[in-house]
């Protein structure tokens, strides 16, 4: 049998974001294939056998890299357009140029963002895509192709509609699913691509879209498949005023009893957004440990509200963080939701209290991790973990005269990501991706975004 490769990192600060939130100002950490063999302070030990590589990280942090819980790769493909627009008008606006989308689009646009991502420190990442316009290709194999070749490690939502806009809904009639079809292919893409391994890079999950896009049969059976299938289950809720008063109009309550009353809250649901909530709804998720995909920028960019994240905190909610479409954050890019996060907490009536700097780095690793239900193989940096981390160079121009590296990395400038890790084999060096070309991924996601306005103009 093959020794197994060590990688060491010393001289670099260190927050594990475990249980006790544990911190070294300088210390090391030991690689050891694909898991995390040891850390702590000071010098590595002594006498390591194996080891194909040392690096001097001296002036970086060491974070678990981050987790993306919530997005829409596609949206790539549409960022820039219905700047002004809340959510729904915003949905209206693009949902034209969506029904268009084929697999050479969605494969393009999801290198695009994974790799927007990857850059800035992601190593696992959810998509929820749930546009499938009839003839338009394996677009969920697409998404599973695009996540391996880049190195990320990913969670499939495999979405579905099935309202189209003679039964009410937003999306054209030909961008929405039958339910035994939506159904059907969604096992069909749980059997092919989820992998329940501990080190697995592809996981698959059950996600009709929304209360207003999809029947409430389709919720129920979705529910029922997932369970069936031992996979987990998401979809957006409670995102605006708009959403709530239409669940009232529609179903005679709100968002959250809408859910439990079709089986869609557990410990096994996390849900994005989750902005307008009352008391009753904050327990009902804690009771129930349904997660939540926090989306700061994406609630933001469409008016929706700020998210009562410390009192879903405080009440033991699951709470990750989400990057959202680009077509309602166009930067694509995590790390800065966990500034976004805290500032925009602070604005709510917690103020100054509502979150701190380790908080929100919490928030978007050991959080995304509980969220997608990786708690127990990523988001912290412990023995026996997988060997997912991030090395953010601190000593530059935008950092240094920040004594603390966690309070520096959350509110101060993007810091540069020198190194990534997923499942030990670097996926970033000095910023750039050295799993794909970014310079052809900007190409030839240009290429495809003419293309689809092209198509979409032609109507």
């Amino acid at each position: 049998m093959e020794a197994v490769r060590r990688i060491v990192i010393e001289n670099c600060a260190i927050a594990t974001v475990d249980a006790k939130d544990t911190e070294h100002a300088s210390g090391h950490l030991v690689l050891a294939g694909r898991r995390i063999e040891s850390l702590g302070a000071g010098r590595p030990p002594e006498g390591l056998e194996n080891v194909v590589r040392r690096i001097d990280a001296t002036g970086h942090l060491a974070t678990p890299g981050l987790v993306n819980t919530h997005h829409h790769f596609y949206q790539w493909l549409t960022r820039g357009l219905a700047t002004d627009r809340n959510l729904f008008d915003w949905l209206v606006a693009l949902y034209p140029a969506w029904a268009r989308l084929d697999e050479p689009m969605v494969h393009a646009a999801a290198r695009g963002s994974l790799a927007m991502m990857a850059r800035g420190g992601v190593t696992t990442a959810a998509d929820h895509h749930y546009v499938f316009p009839r003839g338009s290709g394996d677009l969920s194999g697409a998404l599973v192709q695009a996540a391996r070749d880049l190195g990320v490690r990913f969670t499939l939502a495999r979405g579905s509609m099935d309202l189209g806009e003679k039964d009410g809904g937003l999306p054209p009639d030909f961008a929405v699913e039958t339910i035994e079809d939506a159904l059907a292919a969604t096992e069909e893409t749980v059997r092919r691509h989820h992998d329940p391994s501990f080190d697995a890079m592809t996981r698959v999950a059950v996600a009709p879209c929304s209360p207003f896009s999809v029947s409430t049969e389709l919720m129920r059976r979705s529910a029922e498949l997932a369970r069936g299938l031992g996979v987990r289950l998401h979809t957006h809720g409670s995102e605006t005023v708009e959403e709530v008063k239409f669940c009232h109009e529609r179903f005679g309550m709100g968002p959250t009893d809408y859910f439990e009353s079709t089986g869609w809250l557990g410990e096994d649901v996390w849900m994005a957004h989750c902005v307008h909530m009352d008391d009753s709804d904050v327990a009902a998720f804690a009771r129930t440990g349904t997660g939540v995909a926090h989306c700061p920028s994406s609630n933001a960019r469409l008016a929706a509200g700020i998210a009562r994240v410390p009192d879903l905190l405080a009440a033991g909610v699951p709470v990750g963080l989400g990057v959202d479409g680009t077509a309602s954050n166009e930067s694509g890019e995590l790390h800065t939701e966990l500034r976004n996060a805290l500032l925009v907490a602070r604005l709510g009536p917690h103020r100054e209290a509502a979150l701190t700097v380790r908080q929100a780095l919490r928030l978007g690793t050991h959080g995304g991790a509980r969220v997608l239900g990786r708690e127990a193989e990523t988001g912290s940096l412990e023995p026996g973990k997988l060997a997912d981390l991030v090395l953010w160079r601190m000593d530059t121009l935008a950092h240094a005269s920040v004594a603390d590296p966690v309070a520096a990395l959350v509110l101060g400038a993007p810091a540069p990501v020198t190194a990534s890790f997923v499942n030990g084999r670097q996926i970033v060096e000095g910023g750039r991706l050295r799993t794909a070309d970014e310079d052809e991924i900007a190409r030839t996601t240009r290429a495809q975004a003419r293309r689809l306005a092209e198509i979409a103009a032609r109507g």
